[in-house]
């Protein structure tokens, strides 16, 4: 009812559709009228439905339109949204189709299709994705897939991740079209290609490497593991660490290295451990916590280093550093150690200490008549006989060669350090017991310095007491003497000689003596070490052991050096202008004062300068002592030759006492074994001169330096070096010191006639 028109509202119609001759009012034609009127109303209702019907299917499409749409969009986004892109190939035409999803300029994400010809994949990746592709034809695999390389729209190859399936056949069932997405895998891939080089960086680790769990159980192991600990780490995989615990710490050690690895980010530390053999062996570890990528769990990673023989060989050489390997006792640099410390407590207790300088009599006689092997029990009886006399509550060191000392703590007069030498000189009117057959009687010299009476210092201590011990080797030997202030005669000569030392060079006495140097793999002279003597106006020949420490406490060790390091330079370059090897090289010993005073890196790059030498010609020798008693300072110093090219060597290695960390550090190339440690090393009698010099050159080996044998006196003690593959040998044997002259003459009939033994034939400079 609401539907139909009101007759009201079809007034006007009605006016329209009649006639005019319905107008007038003719009866007969009522019923027309009211036909007409019907099928005016239905027409009107056709076409509003008509109209309804439109506008409807207008929403619906709208609607549509607009689903399509927003799967369209969902579609890009999708598209865009996991960086992939889609694909169809033609099998037919051999023809790709590539659409992408990008945003405009607008930011609005369009498609872009891309129709070619050539796929561009990488000549090297054709044949694999055709292998693949073949495959899934025949239906080997459910759904194609390649990874292969494409050449990108900027021309670079970029790795591509492709799946498919087949979207068309023809009627037989072969297949003509395949459709699917691409993504590019350039990260994976470089992700992929890290994970493998970390892989197999861990698994060539000369470095243990474990994973722990939170309960300290082994999740992952690398080979290195293995090799270190004995076990497989398929035997490991789920076993506690605890299984590597030997007995050298408690139990508690274990567990507090737990509770600290447990209570940081990271700990590291040293630890013993046992290997699946029932060998011990010593570790360096760290530990760092890391998270499991999927699960977040706290992980251990423990890299473990195997430091059993460096601790080792760092024992040995702290052992050296502080004690005389042929006694055993403190050597000189662990006496001034002690020295100093007795000295800080004699003077807050306020008592008296007393140094006992003993010098053995004639003992020179012993080893030239006996031999060094002999000497060197007498030695080793004399430090047992010291020992025993004085009693553990005191210090007993070896100095050098036959020169002990004995410090007296808490004493409370100068009878006391008398008694002491009494007994001592008592003591060795007993003959010394060598071995079951031979004896030696033997005496000492002493001489007594007290703190505080006589020095203040320990150096001072031991001048004192060394002065008083030529006095009694002066009175006749077999004796002991005390300070007194009256023994000045040899501070005046002292006096004296500094006073001639600060005129030498203007005089002109000073000269240079030189050594050659024998490579025992070449067979030939590759060096010469220059040596400074003295002949003075007023004091005749003075020895380098005399003038030489007097030049460095007085500070003229800078200039005589300086003057030295110029005048072998100038040497060196006027042989070479001469016709000699200009591989020669020149060896030129520095003191300490001239290291940590002078300006000695600018007096070399002077001194090569001006005489025109290469760095590489020059080599500066320093005593151990000094390298390392200035081991921080010795580093900035040398550093700077380094940067110059010039070589460093370590005179009297052995004798001194060494760091192996501080020789890593410094940038030393030479290794100079003492002739203390070569006089024995032929002797089938001294096993300890052959162990010390065989373990230096092992040591050096195994640090990359060269060794020099220094004082190689006869044909044994240099077919020991050959046999030990010793570097380079010193010594009377090959050569003693020359004058300028006489050593090129001798190194010119060298380079005539190469591998030849030459007796210098000229008198010692």
């Amino acid at each position: 009812m609401g539907l139909l028109p009101t007759p009201q509202s079809l007034w006007p119609a009605g006016l329209l559709l009649a006639p005019l001759g319905a107008r007038a009012g003719n009866a007969d034609t009522s019923l027309n009228d009211g036909m007409i009127l019907l099928l005016a109303v239905l027409v009107l209702l056709l076409a509003y439905l008509a109209l309804a019907a439109r506008r409807r299917r207008e929403r619906d499409q709208q609607a549509h339109l607009r689903q399509l749409q927003e799967r369209e969009q969902r579609l890009r986004l999708a598209l865009w949204a996991s960086n992939e892109l889609y694909w169809q190939f033609d099998l037919r035409r051999h023809a790709l189709e590539i659409t992408r999803v990008a945003p405009d300029q607008a930011n609005d994400l369009i498609v872009q299709t891309l129709l070619d010809q050539d796929p561009h994949i990488h000549p090297d990746d054709q044949e694999a994705v055709r292998t693949r592709l073949i495959a899934y034809l025949r239906g080997d695999t459910p759904i194609f897939i390649s990874e292969h390389r494409m050449r990108s729209e900027n021309g670079q190859w970029q790795w591509m991740l492709a799946r498919g399936r087949a979207i068309a056949r023809e009627a037989n069932g072969r297949v003509v079209r395949l459709a699917g997405t691409a993504r590019n895998i350039d990260a994976l891939r470089e992700m992929e290609s890290e994970r493998q080089v970390a892989a197999e960086v861990l698994r060539n680790m000369a470095e243990s490497v474990a994973v722990l769990d939170e309960e300290f159980r082994i999740v992952a192991a690398n080979p290195a593991f293995s090799r270190m600990t004995g076990y497989a780490v398929e035997e490991v995989l789920g076993q506690d660490t605890s299984l590597l615990n030997g007995d050298r710490h408690p139990p508690e050690f274990y567990q507090q290295a737990r509770q600290a690895i447990r209570a940081g980010r990271s700990w590291s530390g040293e630890m013993w451990q046992r290997r699946k053999d029932g060998r011990d062996f010593l570790c360096a570890m760290q530990c760092n916590v890391i998270l499991d990528p999927g699960t977040r769990r706290r992980l251990y990673v423990l890299v473990t280093s195997d430091i059993t023989e460096r601790r080792r060989i760092e024992q040995e050489l702290r052992y050296l550093a502080n004690y005389d390997p042929l006694t055993s006792l403190p050597n000189r640099t662990q006496l001034a150690e002690r020295l100093a410390h007795a000295i800080v407590q004699a003077r807050r207790s306020g008592h008296k200490l007393a140094l006992l300088f003993l010098d053995l009599d004639n003992f020179k006689d012993i080893n030239d008549s006996q031999g060094h092997a002999t000497g060197d029990r007498v030695l080793r009886a004399v430090a047992r006989r010291l020992q025993d006399v004085v009693g553990p509550g005191h210090t007993v060191a070896r100095i050098s060669g036959d020169e002990f000392a004995v410090v007296l703590e808490d004493i409370r007069d100068a009878a006391e350090a008398d008694r002491c030498a009494q007994r001592i000189i008592a003591a060795f009117e007993t003959p010394l017991r060598l071995d079951d057959r031979n004896e030696a009687t033997i005496s000492p010299s002493i001489g007594i310095s007290l703190f505080p009476d006589h020095a203040q210092v320990p150096t001072d201590l031991l001048k004192r007491a060394d002065t008083a011990m030529y006095r009694a080797k002066r009175g006749g030997k077999r004796g002991y003497v005390r300070y007194v202030q009256a023994m000045e005669e040899d501070s005046r000569r002292r006096a004296g000689l500094i006073a001639a030392l600060r005129r030498a060079i203007e005089r002109d006495e000073l000269s240079l003596a030189f050594q050659p140097v024998l490579s025992l793999r070449e067979q030939r002279y590759c060096s010469v070490e220059a040596l400074l003597r003295w002949n003075s106006r007023d004091y005749g020949r003075i020895a380098p052991c005399e003038f030489i420490p007097l030049a460095e406490d007085s500070g003229l060790i800078v200039p005589i050096g300086e003057w030295a390091l110029r005048e072998a330079c100038r040497t060196l370059a006027d042989w070479m202008r001469a016709g000699l090897d200009p591989d020669i090289k020149l060896a030129v010993n520095v003191s300490a004062v001239q290291l940590l005073r002078g300006e000695l890196p600018r007096t070399a790059a002077s001194a090569l300068a001006q005489s025109g030498l290469p760095a590489s010609c020059l080599e500066l020798e320093l005593t151990e002592s000094v390298l390392m008693g200035n081991a921080e300072q010795a580093l900035q110093r040398l550093d700077a030759f380094a940067e110059m090219g010039v070589s460093i060597a370590v005179d009297d290695f052995g004798t001194g006492y060494s760091s192996l960390s501080y020789l890593r550090r410094l940038p030393i190339h030479t290794l100079k074994i003492d002739k203390s440690f070569i006089d024995g090393v032929a002797s089938p009698d001294d096993r300890e001169d052959a162990a010390i010099a065989t373990t230096i050159i092992a040591m050096a080996r195994a640090l990359g330096l060269q060794v020099v044998a220094e004082g190689v006196e006869t044909a044994a003690q240099l077919a020991f070096l050959e046999r030990n593959a010793c570097d380079l040998v010193q010594g009377y044997w090959i050569s003693r010191p020359l004058d300028a002259q006489a050593c090129l003459s001798l190194l010119l009939r060298a380079q005539r006639q190469p591998g030849a033994r030459l007796d210098p034939a000229a008198t010692p400079a």
